[in-house]
């Protein structure tokens, strides 16, 4: 296992290490000491590496992550996972805003809270939160699935597309062209594998699901302009 210790060593040093390492295809099993919430800790890693923080990160840690598996031991910042196209990115504690946002693929576990705005812009990354979710989450996400085991703030799922959302507290209140959808079959085996991946003990026939009325974003020539 290598090791880095971020009270003597620098985060340019740990993100250029882990790519070097990746490229060498030798030491896969990472552990980060004393991460004392510094920004942008293990971003950019594309390979399978396992990624141990131990520790509170700032922003962006994990951000553009590729097939490594990242755990924070610890909080995040702003912007965890952002960009994210595959993997596995867990964090124990809770995150700041914009969790996942604009992220492609992999998974994203969340066992705290997640701030306003999680997985804003999300475009095929599985969420799953295990406390409750901010303000506006969701806002124009375009695909995958956002999991909340505790509540959701205002304005969940606004200008939404195709992502899914299940959350089984309290909506505080819904964002434009979102509604309350039927719970079939099909969305309860999809919701308990991944409750299942992200190693929660949930029942999915608690939870509701949400998603867009395709109001908004559907062209309609009635509404096109004379020009």
């Amino acid at each position: 296992m290598n090791k880095f210790d971020l009270a003597i060593d620098s985060v340019r040093e740990l993100n250029q290490a882990l790519h070097d390492q990746a490229k060498e295809l030798t030491e896969r099993e990472w552990h980060v000491s004393n991460p004392g919430g510094k920004h942008n800790l293990a971003v950019g890693v594309n390979e399978a590496l396992s990624i141990d923080i131990d520790g509170h990160a700032g922003y962006y840690c994990a951000g553009m992550n590729q097939k490594a598996t990242v755990t924070v031991h610890g909080n995040v910042g702003v912007g965890v996972a952002e960009n994210m196209m595959s993997g596995v990115v867990r964090v124990k504690g809770s995150a700041s805003q914009a969790a996942g946002a604009t992220a492609h693929g992999g998974l994203l576990v969340i066992e705290g809270d997640a701030g306003a705005r999680c997985g804003i812009s999300m475009k095929g990354v599985d969420i799953v939160v295990g406390g409750s979710i901010g303000h506006m989450s969701c806002f124009m996400a375009q695909a995958g699935r956002l999991v909340v085991c505790g509540d959701a703030g205002d304005a969940l799922g606004d200008s939404l597309y195709e992502t899914r959302i299940y959350v089984k507290g309290t909506v505080k209140s819904l964002g434009s062209d979102c509604i309350e959808k039927e719970m079939r079959a099909e969305h309860l085996d999809e919701l308990k594998e991944l409750l299942h991946r992200a190693g929660f003990n949930e029942d999915p026939a608690s939870f509701k699901r949400y998603g867009s009325s395709r109001q908004l974003y559907n062209f309609k020539v009635d509404n096109a302009s004379a020009y």
